[in-house]
């Protein structure tokens, strides 16, 4: 596959993930972005043998966009802790079907729930027995021909958790049948997306920003070209 590279230093590599591929592989055996950026990096180094990369976070196979790995130990740490300590802002961009009337916060707006895994889904819930807290806040950055285009910010990290939380409220991912969007998306993905990551360098003293080009599939839904740049300017909104 080609690769989109979004960042790339001694110390770690961004890509922007297509939908439908591993973040790295299960027991399925499945190919996956990490195995791609390995060889990436073996054959523009010209590494001998195997090559280190660290996961520090994953997306859903069919979540698309952008996806940070280490290239050291030392850096794969400090990622990792970052995330864990949730110091990093992760912002994604989700495609919601919500009918012309219902009214959007077009300011950040915080939604904390309690969530808990059942088999392969997550379903909020009132108990807090055996459930965790869960917490985002979104944003309606644009909307037209029935849907909208949600800023989503994560604030905790649980599986699922974007994917059941505006499922709770009635606005399911486009495209994500296991949550109750009616709609598929022809090559199997759904309308989510990691637009923006924003963390601390893990070696030296700067911030790393990274943005991911939305896929087209988010423009043909919308009826309207959607840049990653044009949402880019909404985030600190």
């Amino acid at each position: 596959m080609d690769l989109d590279i979004l960042y790339e230093d001694n110390h770690l590599i961004a890509v922007n993930k297509p939908a439908g591929l591993l973040s790295q592989k299960d027991g399925s055996g499945e190919d996956s972005v990490l195995e791609h950026v390995k060889a990436y990096l073996k054959k523009k180094y010209a590494k001998p043998g195997n090559v280190f990369l660290g996961t520090v976070h994953r997306l859903d196979r069919p979540v698309s966009g952008a996806l940070v790995m280490a290239r050291t130990s030392k850096a794969a740490a400090r990622l990792f802790e970052q995330f864990k300590g949730r110091s990093v802002t992760k912002v994604y961009l989700a495609l919601v079907a919500c009918g012309e009337e219902r009214a959007l916060p077009e300011e950040w707006t915080t939604l904390r729930q309690r969530v808990k895994r059942e088999g392969d889904v997550t379903r909020v819930t009132e108990s807090a027995s055996e459930s965790q807290d869960a917490e985002l806040a979104y944003r309606c950055a644009s909307r037209a021909c029935g849907y909208a285009l949600l800023l989503v910010r994560l604030v905790t990290g649980r599986k699922h958790q974007i994917r059941a939380q505006l499922a709770s409220i009635g606005m399911p991912v486009t495209g994500d049948g296991k949550y109750g969007s009616p709609e598929r998306n022809a090559d199997g993905s759904i309308c989510l997306h990691s637009l923006f990551l924003g963390f601390s360098h893990p070696t030296r003293a700067a911030l790393v920003e990274v943005l991911a080009e939305v896929p087209p599939v988010f423009s043909a839904r919308f009826g309207a070209n959607v840049s990653a740049k044009e949402l880019a300017e909404k985030i600190r909104g």
